[in-house]
């Protein structure tokens, strides 16, 4: 009790780690993007696509931390904007992955053994997925809007402590996204299949549309 009233930040930061967490490990969009890409694409893709989604995290929460999306939550027109922009998207890819789901890896084996730069087009592709995934995303503005709140003491500077619990938000994210990176590296053989990448690709391809469908349908409530 005395090492808590000594440090009087430590409750709500601990509070903060452990809802987010829960939050961070439910599967969802930033999950399915992952594992797609690291299947599909190999580790270094699979690392690129969850610092993107990191990254879109980040800009939300710095976006949260000085008042910028404090616009979704008060414009309609704001909101429904970034909402269309991001179901498009979303929508896009998911149809793309379902009509024309690749049958295997070899354009990627291929350019592996014409030694062409370790693969940094498809991990450069796979980072500004994963990075519009989220900033395309308001619903992502709003919920930090709406959940860092909860967990800033009275008598802080709001700022900085939003950006401390944006750092820990994006921290447990890479950790996770990046142990279902780590997971695929043994199963590279069979995850590598034709058939697993061709079914890979339109489950993926299922879950953008459901979440196009679910963006497209969201209020800023």
């Amino acid at each position: 009790m005395y090492g808590l009233a000594m440090h009087p930040y430590l409750l709500p930061l601990l509070a903060f780690a452990a809802t987010a967490a829960i939050f961070t490990i439910t599967p969802g969009l930033d999950t399915a993007m992952t594992l797609r890409t690291a299947t599909t694409s190999g580790w270094k893709a699979g690392l690129a696509a969850v610092l993107g989604i990191c990254l879109g995290l980040a800009v939300w929460g710095l976006g949260a931390a000085f008042g910028l999306t404090a616009l979704l939550a008060a414009s309609e027109t704001a909101f429904t904007a970034v909402k269309w922009a991001g179901a498009l998207y979303l929508g896009w890819m998911g149809i793309k992955l379902l009509l024309h789901p690749r049958s295997s890896l070899a354009h990627e084996q291929e350019e592996a053994a014409a030694g062409q730069l370790t693969n940094r087009p498809e991990a450069g592709a796979a980072f500004r997925r994963g990075l519009l995934s989220n900033l395309l995303n308001p619903k992502v503005g709003v919920f930090y809007m709406t959940f860092m709140p909860q967990f800033i003491p009275p008598h802080v500077n709001v700022q900085e402590f939003s950006l401390l619990l944006t750092a820990i938000q994006a921290v447990l994210s890479f950790a996770w996204l990046g142990l279902l990176v780590a997971l695929t590296i043994p199963l590279g053989r069979f995850l590598s299949s034709p058939v697993v990448v061709r079914r890979m690709d339109r489950l993926t391809g299922g879950v953008f549309l459901l979440f196009s469908l679910k963006l497209a349908l969201a209020r800023r409530a």
